[in-house]
């Protein structure tokens, strides 16, 4: 599995340091503000930053479902995948995440260099 992630915006990679103390080895952490021309995703780097993107099987998954299949991985956050089961928390994190993304590209958006 690989996750396509803003290192430069703060937040981000508050977030993903976390993640990866973890230390699931079956996980890949790509920095898309560095190594965009090393990814199997045909997205732009604006669509990498703008949102986080994991990578199964050949198979991409976008914000909270991206979230969902990372979780769903780690022992310690399955229970969030599992509560995403449910439709209503899921369009609730699904568009709350939309608006924290959205705000935090527009402040992280200098950083793309297409």
């Amino acid at each position: 599995m690989k996750v396509y992630y803003n290192e430069k915006c703060s937040v981000c990679r508050f977030e993903i340091e976390h993640y990866k103390k973890q230390n699931n080895k079956d996980i890949s952490w790509v920095d898309v503000t560095h190594h965009s021309n090393s990814t199997t995703i045909k997205k732009s780097k604006k669509e990498l930053v703008r949102r986080m993107h994991v990578e199964v099987d050949g198979n991409i998954y976008i914000g909270v479902d991206a979230f969902k299949v990372l979780w769903g991985r780690m022992e310690k956050y399955k229970f969030l995948a599992k509560l995403l089961d449910n439709k209503i928390i899921y369009k609730v994190a699904h568009y709350l995440y939309e608006f924290i993304a959205f705000f935090l590209y527009l402040k992280n958006r200098g950083h793309i260099n297409e």
